[in-house]
């Protein structure tokens, strides 16, 4: 049985593996992710301990594939090398934060930010200003030291807040996006988008009967 033949950029990713310094890198990214990880845990015992409530549901964590490093790098027109990587990819580490009510989002998000530590690069508020196609999300690009035998370097994590609601819908858009020879699209992409404005409602809804609750 004949071999799938390996794509170039399939054997570029796999050179860039065998690296020393893509690996070193990679590392360092993974780190990172620990670092802003671990003061997430600790907001959320803080708050537990304190208000009897958790501000967020649960943490996915993620490095960029070195296919998916390269393919950026080429749509960028950049070279490929571990010196772009780490000067014009900012995303490469990321975080997935998944919280009930969206208030949850921004006072975890401000609470995250405001850590002496911790440089906010980028925000982008896709809750406010959803993307055309309906999604909707918080993401920061932050900066954080970590601690290395040699010393400390920055690294810059991508950190994306969700709703359960935001993260669902985001999750079924992606995979209905993906599927080939679609006949209706455009149908399709309108639903999907009514779909996001019914899950921002409940959101609302939600979070304005959590508030009675609570006050």
């Amino acid at each position: 049985m004949r071999k799938p033949e390996i794509s170039e950029k399939e054997l570029l990713a796999k050179a860039m593996q065998s690296g020393g310094p893509f690996i070193e890198l990679m590392t360092e990214y993974r780190c990172a992710i620990m670092e802003i990880e671990t003061k997430l845990q600790v907001l959320n015992s803080e708050f537990s301990l304190h208000y009897d409530r958790n501000p967020f549901e649960s943490i996915k964590t993620r490095l960029k594939s070195p296919i998916s490093i390269i393919e950026k790098l080429e749509r960028k027109g950049l070279e490929i090398s571990v010196d772009t990587i780490e000067k014009h990819i900012s995303d490469i580490a990321g975080i997935r934060v998944i919280c009930s009510f969206p208030d949850d989002i921004y006072e975890l998000a401000e609470l995250l930010i405001h850590q002496d530590d911790i440089t906010l690069i980028r925000k982008k508020d896709y809750i406010e200003n959803p993307k055309e196609n309906g999604y909707r999300s918080l993401h920061l690009i932050l900066e954080v030291p970590i601690f290395l035998s040699e010393g400390k370097k920055y690294r810059r994590v991508e950190v994306q807040f969700r709703t359960i609601a935001m993260d669902f819908w985001a999750s079924l858009d992606h995979k209905l996006r993906y599927k080939k020879d679609l006949e209706n699209p455009n149908e399709i992409a309108s639903e999907l988008k009514d779909c996001a404005e019914s899950i921002a409602m409940l959101d609302q809804k939600m979070q304005q009967i959590r508030n009675k609750i609570e006050h």
